[in-house]
């Protein structure tokens, strides 16, 4: 039986409220079966040495998406060696699940960079792109990008009528070293993880 699938992708060093609203904000527009949660393993578009164990970045998913029966975590990534890159993530959901609809849940910064991505041609492939875009005050240059690459790759993108939430995942880490409080940015199960194991700390 094939099923909509809402795909979030990113390093969640840490997760946070921004993606969960996003997330659920996608589901719900969409008419989403499920939205899975693939941590990155090695990107290669970020710094390495800043971003925490997968197994604990997972932990935080988990304990973020606890109870909420529309979201699964999935270690694909982490346990796949080499590069992490999306093109390759969803190429091998096509090849399991080769009856699902495949809708890559994003911020606006994705449409803009997505040209830069390993095999953009292969991403735009085998997903939908769903892309919050409302609140960043460049809807009008979103929407240009958007036909741009429907344009030029027969894409698939969706803008969603929701509003972008501005918390990063490199501010949170930045407050933890200077000792500022990140309640309410990340949910109280995470933030209790992320005290308790005095994670970003300097």
């Amino acid at each position: 039986m094939s099923k909509k699938v809402g795909i979030m992708g990113g390093t969640f060093n840490p997760i946070h409220n921004g993606h969960l609203l996003l997330a659920e904000a996608a589901r719900e527009f969409l008419n989403l079966d499920e939205v899975v949660f693939i941590p990155s393993g090695n990107s290669y578009m970020k710094n390495a040495s800043s971003i925490l164990e997968g197994d604990v970045r997972a932990r935080m998913v988990e304990l973020a998406i606890r109870g909420n029966s529309y979201y699964n975590l999935s270690r694909m990534e982490l346990e796949r060696k080499g590069p992490t890159y999306t093109c390759d993530t969803l190429a091998q959901l096509r090849s399991q699940y080769p009856d699902n609809e495949f809708y890559f849940i994003a911020g606006a910064d994705t449409l803009l960079t997505l040209e830069s991505w390993k095999n953009p041609d292969l991403v735009l492939k085998n997903c939908i792109i769903a892309v919050a875009v409302r609140g960043m005050g460049m809807e009008g240059q979103l929407r240009e990008k958007a036909m741009w690459l429907t344009n030029k790759y027969r894409a698939d993108i969706r803008l969603l009528p929701v509003r972008y939430v501005d918390i990063s995942s490199s501010e949170i880490r930045q407050r933890c070293k200077e000792g500022h409080s990140i309640r309410y940015m990340v949910p109280e199960s995470v933030f209790a993880y992320i005290i308790q194991n005095n994670l970003f700390s300097p």
